[in-house]
């Protein structure tokens, strides 16, 4: 079963990047400490966070990876690790935003929501369901995907 996680207010680089790696990663820039520990609890998520006080408290004790550094790239990388998550697998499949998966949506459903240049270059859509956001795999999709590759080269 595929884990889920939680990242504290410390960590939205971190839970933005694992996002483009088809992780499942709850994000809240502005949650209180006792609050993202109940929502983990009810939820079922793993608690990512940087927070020494908050890994102290009795419902994050037992459910929590403490991620080191502050450098996302690193952090990325211990995760990445600990939890043995495929970069390759499931890429670029959730909304960088909402979290939401991405679903297939068809090229004349998104003539009006993209710029026209997109739109007669691109074959596939994707559309999040939450916020309606519209991806492809232009330019700046391959650009992720070498970053992703740079961040998570062996010996980094």
């Amino acid at each position: 079963m595929e884990t889920k996680f939680i990242a504290d207010a410390m960590l939205g680089k971190l839970a933005r990047w694992m996002r483009v790696l088809g992780c499942d990663v709850e994000y809240f820039p502005a949650i209180g400490d006792r609050e993202l520990v109940e929502l983990a609890a009810r939820s079922g998520r793993l608690i990512l966070t940087r927070d020494t006080l908050l890994v102290r408290r009795r419902g994050a004790r037992n459910n929590h990876f403490f991620v080191e550094g502050d450098d996302f790239r690193n952090q990325l990388r211990q995760v990445v690790e600990r939890f043995v998550i495929d970069p390759s697998a499931r890429s670029l499949t959730r909304c960088l935003e909402c979290n939401a998966l991405l679903a297939e949506i068809g090229k004349s459903n998104v003539r009006e929501k993209v710029p026209s240049y997109i739109y007669e270059t691109q074959a596939e859509f994707r559309v999040c369901p939450i916020c309606s956001r519209i991806y492809w795999r232009g330019t700046h999709w391959q650009g992720i995907v070498r970053e992703m590759a740079e961040l998570l080269k062996p010996g980094q």
